[in-house]
């Protein structure tokens, strides 16, 4: 019988018997996780920041290896794949526009290994196997020669600083981009780390945290400490700006260092629901604000090409790999990024 690892409540991890899982549609597969990655959320629901109720099976980011496939899936077992967090169809209206986050086919929230809203237990990472459907859609095959440890946060933070600074730079070629980090530790040094590989003019990475800011110039940006942001009238403006520290203040200091008709977004989730922010500036200034999750399945194709291209090195961010048995007890480790592995 194997086990999978189930959040009961902050700081108490239990690991529980698995049903054995079976293909219940000929798009399904089953996979078995080869590397999971602590996404920076996880760390906030195991401290008890954010608050989620348990129990229900957790971890979602990972690259797995095929081990069943019903005949339409896509997929051949032994494959080795990347398994979007986000559960989508790739059928409906949502999907073929790109909003994989937001699939028809699935309640709001429909994820791996974050219990779901409603509540609803779609199997989590940490586990001796997953089950995936619309398999033919959703999984996405790993290239040769990227390590799964080293790209195991693809399905989530990888993607999600990607799509901060990806297709900006396809539009902007050569724009500089400024990332502030904090509190959405890893996707802002991957926000960082994809904007060198895509050929950014300069990407500057401020951070109070030194071990973050010696991270990001291991990628290859310049690095600033930020400072808490709070009062600081900024010497740079950026074509492209990323705001993953999640302060009120830090997303004062991203607006008012955004360069006109510049892109900004939030990859943080702002916990406090009264957030201020100067919308007289940045309308002055026409500013683009994004806010919202990142449809992992619709960027994943861009993201697989950018850890392809051998610029952009991720096993930078990751500070620690334990085995699977270590991961409740370790859950709550500081650091950018734990990996997992069985």
């Amino acid at each position: 019988m194997m086990q999978a690892l189930h959040f009961i409540a902050p700081g108490r991890f239990e690991w529980r018997e698995q049903k054995p899982l079976v293909l219940a549609a000929a798009t399904d597969a089953i996979v078995r996780p080869l590397a999971v990655a602590r996404c920076d959320l996880d760390l906030y629901i195991a401290a008890g920041v954010v608050k989620m109720r348990g129990p229900f099976a957790f971890g979602h980011e990972c690259v797995a290896e095929v081990v069943d496939a019903g005949e339409a899936a896509g997929v051949q077992p032994g494959q080795r794949v990347i398994v979007p967090f986000q559960l989508s169809c790739g059928r409906c209206p949502a999907c073929q526009r790109g909003h994989t986050g937001s699939c028809e086919a699935y309640p709001p929230l429909a994820n791996f290994g974050l219990g779901g809203a409603p509540r609803t237990d779609y199997g989590g990472a940490l586990s001796g196997a997953m089950h995936v459907p619309f398999a033919d859609h959703m999984l996405v095959p790993l290239p040769e020669g990227l390590d799964p440890v080293a790209v195991a946060s693809a399905s989530d933070n990888i993607a999600d600083g990607w799509r901060a600074v990806g297709p900006q730079l396809a539009a902007r070629p050569g724009a500089s981009v400024l990332v502030v980090g904090g509190l959405a530790q890893s996707v802002g040094l991957y926000a960082a780390g994809c904007a060198v590989a895509a050929g950014a003019g300069r990407v500057l990475y401020l951070d109070d945290d030194e071990d973050r800011r010696e991270r990001a110039a291991r990628l290859g940006a310049e690095v600033a400490p930020l400072a808490l942001a709070e009062g600081r009238t900024p010497t740079d403006l950026f074509d492209i700006v990323v705001e993953a520290a999640g302060t009120a203040p830090a997303l004062e200091f991203a607006i008012r260092s955004a360069a006109r008709n510049a892109v900004l977004t939030s990859v943080a989730i702002h916990l406090d629901r009264l957030t201020p922010v100067p919308l007289t500036e940045a309308y002055y200034r026409g500013l683009t604000f994004v806010t919202a999750r990142v449809d992992s399945r619709a960027h994943l194709p861009a993201v697989v090409g950018c850890l392809a291209c051998g610029h952009f090195h991720p096993e930078h961010v990751t500070h620690k790999v334990l085995p699977f048995a270590q991961a409740g007890e370790a859950m709550t480790n500081p650091g950018p990024k734990l990996v997992f592995v069985p």
